[in-house]
Parts: structure tokens; sequence; C-alpha cells
């Protein structure tokens, strides 16, 4: 039997679930992300919203200027992610394996529960009519016959939308005359450098694969491959150790030179790093260090390290190679971890014969702690739980700034 794949896509996610949650929101241009007198982007917006032009990923003083009457709301990320677990719950009832892409985005292999793709059809609607009814929310579906057509066909009649592409064939002909932006994974630079080689639309990717393949080399291979509606791929569970690296960064809302800051932000973000690499038993093989500078020029460093996961340890890393870069005003800071293992790895080094290496970082951990309570005002030892979370992180770090 050849497999049968689902993908669902949530409508406008934050933003339908604030308007669901209050209603005097319905029908207007809703822009979830920061405010207009913040730095930062558009999350996602109501379609009332994209009217104007606004879109996910805008900078929101391009999306203030294209739409100043819009209603602007900071996210609330722990709401999202209840709603989304809830979600979740409902699709993978009819679904063998799940791939998670986002918090309202998902694939589901629906082959043996559908067993033929009238049965397929009756799951999708299923899904639509439980998301609607259960959580008064509504959502787009794709059936078809692999990943790369079942996310086109979800974005074929969005929003509250189904679709359905059953075979090679119907993907070819959908698709064939489009522009190579409607195929997945084609963004605006790999369009620019198609357009520079004449090539413009699905039907010149198929008529010119060597073309393709020497320009963007495995991408183009796998461009020429979906051209034709190839996509063998199966739907793979997330697993977290599969992630190929952990990491958090912050923008500042106002550029930020003093490096006492930038290492004392550095270091709640090693912490949040470490929440999440103990929550899936991961350790680092790495350490990485993001700056975005004031004129939007961004640098990455990082170092291989021996396994890692403590804050402390992260935190030291990461200074090590802040301490060799350019001080410059800084916009963003991020910090992070890579190479990742469920498996620990030490080396041991001449001093951790000669000093108890844990009692050490406990002694490093409290003493920044200490002076986050001197410097700030800020006691989190001992509760921690709150600066995981995006929100009280970015207030956090606004508090610390204004206050250095």
């Amino acid at each position: 039997m050849n497999q049968i794949i689902i993908h669902v896509d949530m409508d406008a996610f934050y933003a339908s679930v604030e308007m669901r949650d209050d209603p005097t929101l319905r029908g207007k241009p809703l822009i979830i992300g920061s405010l207009p007198n913040e730095r930062g982007v558009v999350a996602t917006c109501s379609y009332e919203a994209r009217k104007y032009g606004v879109h996910s990923a805008m900078n929101i003083k391009e999306a203030y200027r294209r739409c100043p009457n819009g209603i602007y709301m900071h996210p609330n990320f722990e709401k999202y992610k209840a709603v989304s677990s809830q979600l979740h719950d409902i699709w993978n009832d009819y679904a063998t394996a799940s791939e998670t892409i986002a918090l309202d985005e998902a694939y589901l292999d629906v082959t043996e529960y559908a067993k033929t793709f009238e049965g397929a059809r009756e799951i999708g609607h299923t899904i639509k009519q439980r998301t609607q009814q259960e959580l008064g929310l509504t959502c787009s579906v794709g059936v078809a016959y692999s990943k790369t057509s079942a996310k086109t066909a979800s974005e074929e009649k969005k929003p509250d939308g189904y679709f359905e592409i059953p075979d090679e064939k119907a993907f070819v002909e959908l698709m064939t005359d489009r522009d190579v932006r409607s195929l997945y994974t084609v963004g605006e630079k790999t369009a620019e450098k198609l357009n520079s080689a004449g090539i413009y639309t699905v039907r010149d990717i198929q008529e010119k694969q060597e073309e393709v393949i020497r320009l963007l080399g495995k991408q183009g291979r796998w461009l020429t491959q979906i051209a034709f509606g190839i996509d063998n791929r199966k739907v793979v569970p997330y697993q977290p150790q599969n992630a190929k690296s952990i990491s958090r960064e912050l923008t500042f809302q106002e550029d930020v030179s003093n490096d006492a800051l930038i290492k004392d932000v550095m270091f709640l973000l090693s912490l949040c790093v470490e929440n999440r690499a103990k929550r899936y038993s991961l350790y680092g093989k790495g350490v990485t260090l993001k700056i975005t500078y004031s004129d939007m020029k961004s640098i990455t460093r990082s170092k291989a390290t021996s396994s890692c996961v403590s804050a402390i340890d992260i935190y030291n890393e990461a200074v090590q190679l802040f301490d060799k870069v350019s001080k410059r005003p800084i916009r963003l800071i991020g910090v992070g971890i890579y190479n990742l293992s469920t498996e620990y790895e030490r080396q041991l080094s001449f001093d951790d014969f000669l000093t108890d290496r844990e009692q050490v970082r406990k002694a490093e951990l409290k003493a920044l702690f200490d002076d986050l309570r001197d410097r700030y005002y800020l006691d989190f030892e001992g509760n921690l739980e709150k600066i995981f979370k995006v929100e009280t992180l970015h207030r956090t770090a606004e508090y610390m700034r204004k206050h250095i």
C-alpha cells in the first residue's frame, strides 16, 4: 500500500487563539509579536492584518507603518503550548506516526488507519470538525501521497481549507505552470538564483534539470525531484536527541555596550539552554555564541568542548568566545550548544584531579546568582522556573538593562 499522509496547519494560530478567548478581537487586524514601540518582529497575524501586507517575520516597525490601526499584542506562549498539546492529542488519534513541525503544524501518517484515500478524506474532515468543535479553532488540511504534496495541499485553500493531491500526476498538473516559489523549501534567495538563470516556473525546473543542479548542488537535485512530484520521505516522529542544537537568544530593546550586562544576560540564556538539554537528557559537545550588532551585522562563534550541559560550563565557554569578538553596541545575543548526544563524555584534565569539579561549579553558580542579586536586586536561586518562560526572560533582561 502506498503511504497516505495528512498535513495539518492551523490558521493564524496565535491570533486565532486570542480571538477565540476574546471575541471582541474578531474581525480586526490583530498582530501578535513585539509592540510597535519595541524591537522585534511579527510572530503571526490575523487574516484581516494580512490584507494590509503584514506577515510573519516582518519587522514590527514595518508592520506598524502598514497597519497603524492594528491591535498589537505580545504572544502568550504558555497558553499556545497548552492549546497545541490539545490539538496534537486530536490529530494523533488517527496516525501511526506524527511528525511535529511546530506548535500548530504536523505531518500525520494515516496509511494504516485510512486504508484508502477515501478513508483518509474522512479522517481529514473529522480532524477539521473536532478541531472546531472541541477547541473552537480552524485548521487547513492537506491529504496526499507524500510529505511535499500534503504540505502543498494544506496551503491550497487556506484558511479553513481542505485539498487532496492523490498522486504524482496530480501534483505535476497542479504545479507545473506555477512560480518556483510555489515549491515548498524554495525561498527568496533560492528563487533569485533560479531566476538569474532564466528559471521562473516549475516547468523550467523540469526542463533545465542539469542547470538547476549546477546552480544549487544538493538542493538543486532535490528540487528537480519534487518538481516531478517525487518524494519518498517517511513521517518521522520528532525525537529531541535528533535536534542539531539547543539555543536561546534575546533581542535588546535598545543597543547594549555594557559587557557586564551582556554577560549577565548570557548567564540567563545559559540557564535556559541547560534546562532544555536536561529535560531530554542531552549533552552538547560544542558551545555557540551568536551576536547581532546595532548595524544588523551578525556573527556566530563556536568552540568544540567535552560533553557539557551545566549552565556554568556553557556560560564559561560562551564568555571566552565573547571576550574574543569585536566590542560594539549589541542588538541581539544568543547562547547554545551543538553536536548533541545522550551519552556523557568528559576528558579529565589535571585540574580535575586536584579539585572537586562539581563543588567548583556550585560555587561559581552561587557567585553568579549573588551578582544578579547585588546588581539588580534579582533573586532567582532556587526559583528558576520563571526565567525559562520567554516573556519573563525578556522582561527581566529589559529590567536589567534599565537598572545596570
